[in-house]
């Protein structure tokens, strides 16, 4: 169960969506939280606009964050995603070493709202199932009702 404070951290990655929407990208937002609930980083969707397939934007915060931060370190913190990170984000937060993912929109809600799948070829597998697969055990906490997490992508998909 999330305490009060972390339905702001899911309005900031809401947030990072709305802001990599507005940039041409994809409705995605990401911000990866310390033990001692500072946010520390925030990563955005830019497939579009740097023509990368893998610009994510879990994938992206975990590049940054996996370069500045020790494993020991990312274990005790927590990634908040506007929507389930797709199956290479799951690997990424994995391999990075962060022991804790929350996110607002589950990938099946996503799915739904995508009219058509190929603006979204995404694989449909749930981020518990990639972690699970691993030694580790990575938390997993949602989907989570939050504000908005649908609204960022009404129309983009069209």
């Amino acid at each position: 169960m999330i305490k009060a404070k972390e339905y702001q951290y899911l309005q900031e990655a809401v947030a990072a969506a709305n802001r990599a929407k507005a940039r041409g990208n994809h409705p995605f937002g990401a911000v990866l939280v310390g033990p001692e609930g500072e946010i520390l980083l925030e990563g955005q969707n830019t497939v579009l606009t740097d023509h990368d397939c893998t610009g994510h934007a879990e994938l992206n915060l975990m590049r940054v964050a996996s370069a500045k931060y020790t494993p020991e370190y990312l274990w005790q913190c927590t990634l908040y995603a506007s929507t389930e990170p797709c199956a290479m984000c799951a690997a990424s937060i994995y391999w990075g070493n962060v022991g804790r993912v929350v996110f607002a929109m589950s990938g099946e809600r996503l799915y739904e709202l995508v009219k058509n799948p190929a603006k979204n070829p995404s694989l449909a597998i749930a981020c518990q199932d990639v972690f699970a697969k691993g030694i580790k055990p990575v938390q997993v906490e949602g989907p989570i009702a939050v504000d908005g997490v649908e609204e960022v992508h009404y129309g983009f998909w069209d």
